[in-house]
Order: structure tokens, then sequence, then C-alpha cells
């Protein structure tokens, strides 16, 4: 088990400090936001990324990959019926997944609820199948760079399109390509999920590539009511070997403090379940 921590909350940090950081409070990886480099990738030139890539390495951090991946540039929509947008989304997708093997990531994290919603006098059919033809082609480029894109169900006050563990599963099964699966956001499953939470892990384990820890309250883990052990000891169940990445949406405890306390809970409550500190 390795845990990570997602940059955006650092605020105004440079991504090396954050990288410094978070090594010396003992996480393994860092997830960035792209919009926290730049507006767009394609202004980041490739000695920017070999330099960003090359500080993580100094710091004994991985860069696990990306997520918040169509904040910027603006105008940009997943599944838009207009073919042009729809097309110039995925022309930028191809281009973060490149940003993203340049980096040396391995996972893409395809959230963006406000880019994939159903639109007004739209269907969900036409909706689905122009989903599956972008993240087809998507997903061809990803497996040239070993970067695995990961549909993020989220709950129905962020969207009206994937809102569930079995929706994520039936769009991967739709894609159809290894290099398209599924991640599961603590904070989206408490939302969104009938089912108890280890049985949504133990049900999506075929398909489970990552997970974002956060409680329900938008902080992090062990800061609010949400009990982790129930899910540490799902993913223990099903061999989960992959990261557990720390994304907050209420900054106002501070990076650090929400980072510390965030690894010192999941430390915790995984040590009891057969996962050593991997550090």
């Amino acid at each position: 088990m390795k845990f990570g921590i997602c940059n955006e909350m650092f605020e105004g940090w440079k991504i090396e400090d954050v990288f410094a950081c978070a090594a010396d409070l003992g996480y393994d990886g860092v997830e960035i936001a792209p919009f926290t480099l730049a507006d767009s990738v394609t202004e980041v030139p490739s000695d920017v990324r070999r330099r960003i890539r090359a500080a993580a390495a100094a710091q004994g951090i991985e860069i696990i990959g990306l997520h918040w991946l169509l904040v910027k540039p603006e105008g940009l929509y997943i599944n838009h019926p207009d073919e042009a947008i729809r097309r110039r989304t995925q022309d930028y997708l191809i281009q973060l997944i490149h940003f993203c093997g340049d980096l040396g990531g391995r996972v893409m994290v395809c959230g963006s609820p406000k880019q994939r919603n159903v639109l007004e006098g739209d269907t969900f059919e036409a909706t689905w199948e122009r989903t599956v033809e972008v993240f087809r082609a998507c997903a061809e480029v990803a497996a040239e760079r070993a970067v695995t894109l990961c549909i993020e169900p989220l709950t129905a006050k962020e969207t009206n399109f994937i809102r569930t563990k079995d929706e994520g599963v039936r769009l991967v099964q739709a894609v159809n390509h290894p290099n398209f699966q599924l991640m599961l956001d603590v904070k989206a499953m408490c939302g969104s999920e009938t089912k108890p939470l280890p049985q949504v892990i133990e049900e999506a384990a075929p398909f489970l590539r990552h997970v974002h820890a956060n409680d329900a309250n938008l902080l992090g883990p062990g800061m609010g009511d949400t009990d982790f052990r129930p899910l540490a000891e799902a993913l223990h169940r099903i061999g989960y070997s992959g990261y557990v990445s720390v994304e907050v949406f209420d900054f106002t405890p501070g990076p650090e403090y929400i980072a510390r306390r965030s690894l010192a809970y999941l430390k915790e409550v995984f040590a009891g379940n057969g996962h050593a500190d991997s550090r």
C-alpha cells in the first residue's frame, strides 16, 4: 500500500516545495492537478517537465499522475454534442497523457463533472456513446505511454453522469481497454452508494486502479466521522497494491496540518490490516 497526496491544497507553493514537504512527512507520491502548473500543459516545455520529474526523484517521491484534468483551459467537454468541442477535448486529453508520461506518472483520474454532464436536450444514450468513443481513442494513446485513465464516479451534487461504482464499471467494460479503469473516491462513495463501502470495494476489485482518500466533510481522512478501517480491510482482502491518495476540498486547516494528520491516520488504519509502513 502506498500513500500519496494531491498538490492543489498547497496553494501558491512551488511544486518542488510540495515534493519536499510530502517526503518529509512520509508520503510515497504526489498527484498533480495540471491547472496548478499552467493554464494548459501545452505551455509546459520539455525541459520544465524534466525538471519537475527530477525534483520529485531527488526527494524520493513518485509522481503518481494527474487529476482535475479539465479545470483549464476553458471550453472543454468530453462528450459534447458539438464534434469540434469534443475533438478539441480529446486532443487535450491526449496532450495530458503525454504530459503525464513525461513526468513519470502512471494514473490519470477522469473526474471533471462539469465537463461530462448529460446536457439539457441531449439523451443519456447519445452522451454515453460519445463518451465511450472519446475514452477508447485516448486509451490507445495511454497504452503507448504506460498511463491508465480512470473514470471517477461522483455524486448527484456534482454530476448527472457516472455517479456510482456500477455505472463506472459499466463504462470501463464498454470502453474495453486495459488502460481505462476505475478509481473510487471515499467522499463520493459516502454520498452516492447504497451498499456498504467494503462491498463496493470488493465488487470493484477487478477494475480498481486508484483510490482517493477523504472524509465526507471534505477534509482529510481521520478529520471527520468517516471510518476508514472497513475500507482498509476491504482493500487488504482484494490485494489492492496501488495508491491511496489524500484529496481534500476544504483547505482551511492548512496543507501541512492536513497532510500530516491524514497520513498518520492512514498509517494507523492500514497498519492494523497487514500493511507495513511503506517508507
